[in-house]
């Protein structure tokens, strides 16, 4: 079964081919990003990434066709995120792919975005096995979940406020960084001093497996004002020192997770999953502990059209969705564990 998979819940717009037949796997992707177009305003425009996302949907996906060497008229169904992210952007990409399966009389398998990150990393040469622990971190979720299987999936833990990837964004805007800041904040982090700077470690022995980590970034911000004006080390230092502390409450905590489960597998996806420090602690941690670590290919931890249409092959081969091409709608708002 050959799977179209359309991304677009924020501001990258994702097109992919998945075919789900022998060796087939992922055929070809292409991938947009408004960083530059977003990055003059310091931050995503909705508007104006709705309407990019219009003028690159069409161009994209020519450019999968041409180097699957695949046709429209070969498309089996066609999978699409229907949130949660923004409004106008998801609408752009539902839109797209229902009108595009009406035409070629195909089915339509709406996908939940995280779903799509957590099950990113059986794209990679050393997949997972279900069932196991996933931390899923990104700009808008933190969250553990015990992953029994495709569309099975229970929450063990999840930010009570900013997530991880937020809590990123916002201190490297605190520390004067440009937009994109968790990528900008993580490259600093590299040149600080390693414990120089001391940081909370919310919830790190709170005996669940919660995050919270706005007062961490309440913590820099009084840090920040207390040094007044700062130079190019002092920031160096204490981007590394949020590093630090955000690291070891996300190893600690997904470790714990994997322990109470009785499992021996973690997978780790998400924007922030990508961060070099948090893999390179997470694997030392885990070794110890043999556990095994699983991480989608960098060019998959930011949202992306494969891990769609890869999210809807196997729920078509779990029977578990796939609908007539028509009437649609989209969920700014959408919890996993109510996505199957």
């Amino acid at each position: 079964m050959l799977v179209l998979g359309i991304e677009s819940s924020c501001d990258e717009t994702g097109v992919a081919l998945y075919d789900s037949a022998g060796d087939g796997g992922l055929l070809a992707h292409a991938l947009h990003s408004q960083v530059r177009m977003h990055a003059e305003y310091g931050g995503v425009v909705p508007e104006l990434a709705s309407r990019d996302h219009i003028g690159r949907l069409v161009p994209l996906l020519r450019q999968v066709l041409a180097a699957s060497g695949r046709s429209l008229a070969r498309i089996d169904a066609i999978a699409y995120t229907q949130g949660p992210g923004l409004a106008g952007a998801l609408l752009v990409g539902a839109a797209f792919a229902e009108a595009l399966a009406t035409a070629l009389a195909v089915p339509t398998v709406p996908v939940h975005h995280l779903e799509g990150h957590l099950l990113s990393p059986l794209l990679s040469a050393r997949p997972p096995r279900f069932p196991f622990v996933a931390l899923l971190v990104s700009g808008g979720h933190s969250q553990l979940m015990r992953v029994s299987g495709v569309g099975d999936y229970a929450l063990l833990g999840e930010t009570l406020d900013d997530a991880a990837g937020e809590a990123f964004d916002k201190t490297a805007k605190l520390l004067g960084l440009d937009y994109p800041g968790g990528p900008a904040l993580a490259a600093l982090a590299d040149s600080g001093r390693p414990g120089r700077v001391k940081l909370p470690r919310p919830m790190l022995r709170s005996g669940d497996l919660d995050f919270s980590f706005s007062g961490l970034k309440t913590a820099v911000l009084t840090r920040v004002r207390e040094l007044g004006p700062l130079d190019d080390e002092q920031r160096a230092d204490i981007a590394c020192g949020f590093q630090e502390a955000i690291v070891e409450v996300l190893v600690s905590k997904a470790l714990r997770a994997v322990r109470a489960s009785g499992l021996r597998q973690l997978v780790v996806a998400g924007g922030v999953g990508a961060n070099r420090e948090l893999r390179r602690q997470l694997d030392a941690r885990a070794a110890r502990s043999r556990i095994d670590v699983f991480y989608p290919e960098f060019e998959f931890c930011t949202d992306n059209g494969a891990m769609i249409a890869l999210a809807g092959a196997l729920r078509l081969q779990a029977g578990l969705a796939g609908k007539a091409a028509g009437a649609f709608a989209v969920r700014p708002r959408w919890p996993l564990t109510g996505a199957r």
